[in-house]
């Protein structure tokens, strides 16, 4: 019988995930001699046996691997026989050269949840209960390869009975690093605020805290990559409160739910959603509410859906099952479960900082003692018509590389955006986007994605050669890049969201990007946002765009709508806008306007604006739907909720497209606006014509450059496009129209998937001159 000997290199997801077990027990079942390692490259594996079982075995690693890895190479060296017939594992190597990936944090496993609620199991109830196919990773390793005492669980020894699991290649803790148990591992500790007025509760420290909950209480909860705020989201008393303490007054808040029935009684699920709800990852899914609502008002004002998620921790699991001894046992156990900080600051994740931050907020804090090196957010997910989009990319898909469709030629660092941050590396054919650090307005924000670089860095061994920023000087990002002693380059905002889905769907020929957001440097120093673009991954052509408005106050403006709808109207009819019988003029006060009014003629702090989120502003301030907001994008969001209402399709409003000063004019939109509001046609059925418009206007400057340049791709990028009813609609009429549609699936469309995009314009640059 044919004898060979391989030496066999896996890389991908291979470490922390019961790779090298799974090699044994293939290794066992086809009778090979040999051993399998990890070292800084990967899985090293050298096999001897017959070549049939060679054969059979590389197809059985393709094909069976174990939940959470993932193969992206193995590379088959033939070697010399040396007559081993025993397979063994051997200890990991650290080599100068490092490959190895890290698998996310994943949410409990079937096995482990069975054996948390099993009272002779010896894990029964004990919160931290994992094995290789579950529980924390990226948020608790400091260094590869992936082994405990480069974890954050290195000060917990194990016992006998979790050693001799962690030692046993067919046990399913076979090398889980943060394996332990009651008697070894981490614990609980629940500190409540000395002042409370709350009933004092009995029981275990999670039992306890379910019975504040049940009270109305605030509770910081610690998780994988942070603390939440929770509190009970049937009790409306307890929401507002905690509105209040968190100083969050609109935003919605997400929800934690026991199972999928709770979920359900919520909001309208279809099969897509329910498997992104019930996956691994367990994102927040934002879901159609239901009519009939049990929840508090205050969870979700003035929106028609839901952000939920399922407990993905053992911890949320006991915590969830103890709530329903106390709470109504006719109903489901439903948590407000948001980030733990204060409005604009980043999550809390370290022990002392949550007693600091997160002690104004709470009523207590359900900590535990198992470190946390690396914030993580949960991620936010909604499906569509085109499927599933990505609002945050964070805790269970993050540090997953996204593989780029060609290497580049040397490790780049990009930096991101201003809001919504995440920077990436690049080195070969992958791309490592960070979490979600948050928007760079603060030093605590600023040291987070500092932080987030340098750990990055380290993890996967990459050193930029060049670093990439956007245009806005001013932007935290921007300076960071200018510190740092590389080449660098500098990218149009828009042109990066073009780029960030182009180079997903490995798209390199020029394609037709309509552009969409609230804000970005344009090349002229004006602030964009409303763009029809001729673009490839090297240069763009700006062939459209949205008439530049003055942005009265400049980030003022931003805050306080009204301002954008002034604006319009002025620019609509002059000063005379203020007799119009409509309630927006009527009430807006003359001295107000008088000096607004000055400040445009005389263009004090009046910057020019191509932005389609401010029109969004303008239309939802003159409908009365929003004169000043309390986050990013909060009018534009209603006045799609108010649209979603009208259930009837409605004929666009007339604008215009000038070709010879490549414009995009809505004023006659903002006339018919105004008449129709005039004549008491009602919001919602304005607010669905608005859109209607948007949508018409875009496909028709789509249509002028398809005549112009023979271009049928079309890709789309902005916050612009997280507007659902705007995207499904363009999406289908621009498919009536013959254009391909291209759009992000892996990253968000917003700022949070800009990094990739000025990555991808990079690597195409330097390409090019190379």
């Amino acid at each position: 019988m044919e004898q060979e000997r391989w030496r066999v290199l896996v890389q991908g997801i291979v470490q922390g995930v019961g790779f090298r077990p799974f090699v044994y027990g293939l290794a066992r079942r086809w009778q090979l001699g040999g051993f399998v390692l990890n070292n800084s490259q990967g899985v090293v594996i050298e096999l001897e046996g017959a070549l049939a079982a060679l054969e059979a075995f590389q197809q059985a690693l393709l094909t069976e691997l174990p939940p959470l890895a993932q193969i992206d190479e193995v590379q088959v060296t033939q070697m010399d026989i040396q007559g081993e017939n025993a397979f063994v594992i051997v200890e990991s190597q650290r080599q100068a050269e490092r490959r190895t990936l890290i698998s996310p944090d994943t949410a409990i496993c079937a096995d482990c949840l069975h054996e948390l609620f099993e009272p002779l199991d010896r894990r029964f109830h004990y919160p931290f209960i994992n094995c290789t196919n579950c529980g924390p990773r990226f948020t608790i390793i400091q260094d590869v390869p992936y082994d405990r005492a480069n974890t954050t669980m290195r000060g917990f020894q194990m016992c006998e009975q979790c050693q001799r699991e962690y030692s046993d290649p067919l046990d399913r803790r076979f090398h889980a690093q943060p394996d332990a148990c009651a008697r070894c591992g981490p614990g609980v500790y629940l500190q409540m605020r000395p002042a409370t007025e709350l009933v004092a509760a009995s029981g275990t420290e999670i039992e306890r805290t379910a019975a504040y909950l049940a009270q109305g209480a605030v509770m910081a909860i610690k998780g994988l990559g942070g603390y939440h705020l929770a509190c009970d989201a049937m009790n409306d008393q307890a929401v507002q409160q905690l509105r209040i303490r968190k100083q969050r007054e609109a935003r919605p808040f997400a929800l934690m739910v026991a199972n999928m029935d709770s979920a359900r009684q919520l909001c309208q699920i279809n099969d897509e959603e329910a498997v992104l709800l019930q996956s691994h990852r367990r994102p927040i899914v934002l879901l159609k509410k239901r009519e009939q609502q049990i929840v508090a008002p205050a969870v979700a004002p003035g929106h028609q859906t839901l952000g939920l998620m399922l407990p993905y921790t053992p911890l949320h699991y006991l915590l969830l099952a103890a709530c329903q001894q106390y709470f109504a046992p006719e109903l489901p156990v439903i948590l407000v479960m948001t980030s733990g900080n204060v409005s604009d600051e980043p999550i809390a994740y370290r022990d002392e900082d949550a007693s600091t931050r997160l002690a104004a907020i709470s009523d207590g804090i359900l900590a535990h003692n198992r470190e946390i090196f690396m914030r993580c957010d949960d991620s936010v997910l909604k499906v569509t018509a085109s499927g599933p989009q990505f609002l945050r990319r964070s805790r269970g898909y993050v540090p997953e590389p996204l593989m780029l469709p060609w290497p580049v030629l040397m490790p780049i660092l990009a930096c991101g955006a201003h809001l919504k941050n995440t920077f990436c590396l690049a080195k070969e054919k992958q791309a490592f986007i960070s979490h979600h650090i948050g928007d760079l307005e603060n030093l605590e924000t600023l040291l987070s994605f500092r932080e987030g670089i340098e750990h990055f860095k380290r993890l996967f061994d990459i050193e930029p050669a060049v670093v990439v920023h956007d245009l806005h000087p001013d932007y935290l990002a921007t300076r960071y890049a200018l510190e740092l002693d590389l080449p660098r380059i500098g990218v149009q905002h828009h042109h990066a969201h073009i780029a960030s889905a182009m180079i997903e769907h490995a798209l390199t020929e020029p394609v037709i990007g309509i552009a969409a957001d609230g804000s970005g440097y344009g090349t002229d120093g004006a602030i964009w946002g409303g763009e029809i673009l001729q673009a490839d991954l090297c240069s763009f052509e700006r062939c459209f765009h949205l008439a530049y408005m003055p942005l009265p106050g400049g980030e003022q403006a931003i805050k306080q709508p009204w301002r954008m709808a002034a604006a319009y109207l002025y620019a609509a009819y002059g000063s005379d806008f203020q007799g119009l019988h409509i309630p927006f003029s009527q009430q807006l006060p003359r001295q107000t306007w008088k000096t607004l009014a000055q400040m445009i003629e005389r263009r004090l702090n009046c910057p020019a604006t191509s932005s389609l989120g401010r029109l969004f502003d303008a239309v939802a301030a003159l409908l009365g739907i929003r004169s000043q907001v309390q986050y990013e994008g909060q009018a534009a969001i209603e006045l799609e909720q108010l649209a979603l209402t009208c259930k009837d399709p409605q004929q666009s409003y007339p604008y215009n497209i000038s070709t010879l000063t490549a414009e995009l004019e809505v004023l006659p939109t903002i006339q018919a606006i105004v008449r129709d509001i005039e004549q008491h046609v009602q919001p919602a059925t304005i607010a669905r014509r608005f859109h209607s418009t948007i949508i018409q206007l875009l496909v028709d400057a789509c249509k002028e450059v398809r005549k112009r340049d023979s271009i049928h791709k079309v890709v789309l990028g902005g916050g612009v496009f997280q507007n659902q009813l705007l995207l499904e609609e363009l999406v289908t009429v621009l498919d009536q129209n013959a254009f391909e549609i291209y759009l992000n699936k892996k990253v968000p469309v917003n700022d949070g998937g800009l990094s990739l995009g000025q990555l991808a314009i990079a690597a195409a640059q330097l390409k090019k001159i190379s």
